[in-house]
């Protein structure tokens, strides 16, 4: 097993663009109290990242047997940088209610969730 730079690369713009996106316009997305809209934010966000890393795997033309190693080199990125987003809410995300960091760290489990699964399952 191997870290793939370029599916890395992928993984860190990912990460930029969406902490700068949140910190922009994240108020929406993230609200506290509304249990229905959280469900439907995890729930789409699980099949949409599978569907990323895969088209992102084949895009890469990695053989089918790294895709696994692809999938950790996407969301490792996340995986390292976000829970300091998360310690830090309040400073990272001003625009978003600090009681919105639970289901911010609930979302990007989702998300990594997604990917890891986008290579572990069959066609």
């Amino acid at each position: 097993m191997f870290i793939n730079t370029r599916l890395l690369a992928w993984g860190l713009g990912l990460w930029l663009s969406g902490t700068l996106a949140l910190r922009l316009a994240g108020q929406g997305l993230f609200r506290p109290g509304h249990w229905m809209t959280t469900l439907l934010l995890f729930a789409a966000s699980l099949p949409l990242m599978a569907l990323v890393l895969r088209r992102l795997c084949r895009a890469a033309r990695l053989p089918r047997e790294q895709w696994p190693a692809g999938a950790i080199s996407l969301v490792l990125p996340t995986v390292l940088l976000d829970p300091v987003s998360c310690v830090f809410f309040p400073r990272v995300f001003p625009n978003i209610p600090p009681e919105a960091a639970g289901v911010f760290g609930g979302w990007l489990l989702f998300c990594c969730a997604g990917a890891l699964l986008g290579a572990a399952l069959g066609r």
